[in-house]
């Protein structure tokens, strides 16, 4: 009798662990068209960055990416491209690390200046909030906070189609 009761409390406390793990995995994915997450981060040069800084006139792309994932580190060389190319436009480009390992990032960007915004999160605490688990993963983000595009794996950020679309977006 007794082992029927651990077993039953232990296939509860399982269904219940899977519940709780499912609906936070479940709840947490931001797509196009859903509110963009808040956050708030301060970027290797200092500035504090909200969500909030680029409402009223700029489009902001939210980059997901670490050192260690070879596609993320493919599409730097596009995206450095295409911050030069729009930000004048009002376009901001904003570079989230995951990197765990801070010097491994330092490294990397001292070997690799980028063209646009750059941030370390090793709590992973932004990317979590829009549901991203894998890397790269970018965001457009409207002045109205809204997310209009979600970019899944690397892009061809300079591309003549890709500059095209995001320079109409920008109103140019």
């Amino acid at each position: 009798m007794k082992d029927k009761i651990l077993s039953a409390a232990l296939v509860l406390a399982f269904v219940g662990f899977s519940w709780a793990l499912y609906g936070q995995l479940h709840e947490v994915v931001v797509n196009a068209g859903d509110k963009a997450p808040s956050f708030s981060i301060t970027t290797d040069n200092g500035q504090t960055i909200t969500a909030r800084d680029f409402a009223g006139g700029k489009l902001l792309l939210l980059n997901f990416w670490a050192t260690w994932c070879d596609t993320c580190v493919q599409e730097i060389p596009d995206l450095n491209q295409m911050a030069r190319d729009l930000a004048p436009k009002g376009l901001v480009v904003l570079g989230v690390s995951v990197d765990q390992n801070q010097q491994q990032y330092k490294d990397f960007l001292k070997r690799f200046p980028l063209a646009y915004l750059t941030a370390w999160d090793p709590t992973e605490t932004i990317n979590t909030e829009y549901g991203t688990i894998q890397y790269p993963e970018s965001y457009l983000i409207d002045r109205d906070g809204k997310v209009v595009e979600k970019f899944i794996s690397n892009q061809p950020w300079a591309s003549p189609q890709m500059l095209a679309d995001l320079s109409k977006r920008l109103g140019s």
